[in-house]
């Protein structure tokens, strides 16, 4: 009799968790973004064009319990490799919310360093800077604790991989992550300690700023680099200014970035502190660009924007669209 008892217990303790693991589990939204563009460019007066998809990225996001929840992004324009199967997913990871201001997620994820243009969508950025373009990666597998002391702030410390090498080697990155806004002012900093493939180490200080100015939005990202040895703490930097002003269904944009690191900056060995912006090089980058909403909302944009560089030289200009799906939304 007492076995008996004991396996209706356990039937019905079984039955119990799976009806409110049944009610828990869902997945809230489905939605596809794709972004097209006519690229033409012209370097030292040739000109050449082509049309080209830029990403097509399909996002889902829901919950398995009241405390976990999942989110996947999986890009479609980018191939899986042998040595990274995960190479076309950027986020594939799970979030525990083990106490009401406590958190905790793992699995792939972005690595947490600050400022705006590396914390931006890559679908909504037209051009990046030398520091953004030269990291090996953005997302990497990892785990990240968060403390949100208030609403709308996030403090979080993540342990991952190195953005600066390659997959194969063991070089991590320790990273101190603020997300937070006080009036009119946004802030995302952080305080990045990266190893490289050289089993050395460089700290970063990213201080990325956005002021809300009514229909004006201002950025300026400001990033220090410096590594153990180097005698200027502040000679291996980047400072990135953009702005954009909404009239009605128009947005017109700017953005303009200055990067560089002193000749002087390398080790005993002749080589490079900083492996993203080598030791002697300067990178002047900036342009403008016209948005268009026809819908008057984020699901359909239309694009045309003009960036230039000190280093290619190149002329860029692009003409593109950008449009948004919900696939399904629970209600």
């Amino acid at each position: 009799m007492l076995t008996t008892r004991k396996i209706i217990l356990t039937a019905s303790a079984i039955c119990l968790c799976s009806i409110v693991y049944a009610q828990s589990f869902h997945v809230s939204e489905v939605w596809a973004e794709t972004r097209a563009t006519f690229h033409q460019e012209t370097v030292k007066k040739q000109y050449n064009s082509a049309f080209q998809g830029d990403y097509l990225n399909l996002h889902v996001v829901g919950q398995l319990t009241d405390r976990l929840t999942f989110r996947i992004r999986q890009r479609f324009n980018v191939l899986p490799t042998k040595e990274n199967p995960f190479k076309a997913t950027d986020f594939l990871w799970l979030k525990w919310q083990f106490a009401p201001k406590w958190s905790v997620t793992a699995g792939k994820q972005a690595i947490l360093i600050g400022g705006f243009e590396i914390d931006s969508a890559p679908i909504d950025v037209y051009y990046y800077g030398a520091f953004s373009t030269r990291l090996d990666r953005y997302y990497d597998f990892g785990v990240t604790a968060t403390f949100s002391p208030a609403p709308g702030h996030d403090v979080c410390f993540q342990i991952c991989p190195s953005p600066i090498s390659t997959a194969a080697l063991s070089a991590f990155s320790y990273n101190i992550y603020w997300n937070g806004r006080i009036g009119p002012w946004q802030a995302i900093w952080s305080y990045n300690l990266v190893e490289d493939g050289l089993n050395r180490k460089m700290n970063w200080l990213v201080l990325g700023n956005k002021f809300f100015l009514g229909k004006l939005v201002l950025d300026l990202d400001l990033i220090d680099r410096v590594g153990f040895g180097q005698r200027n703490i502040l000679s291996d930097w980047s400072a990135i200014f953009k702005a954009i002003l909404t009239l009605g269904k128009w947005n017109l944009c700017t953005k303009v970035g200055y990067e560089r690191n002193s000749a002087a900056n390398v080790d005993a060995d002749g080589i490079s502190y900083d492996l993203v912006l080598p030791a002697g090089h300067d990178f002047l980058y900036g342009g403008a660009g016209v948005e268009f909403f026809p819908l008057g909302n984020d699901k359909l944009r239309l694009h045309a924007v003009y960036f230039r560089d000190n280093h290619d030289h190149r002329n860029n200009f692009d003409v593109g669209i950008t449009w948004r799906f919900n696939i399904y939304k629970r209600k």
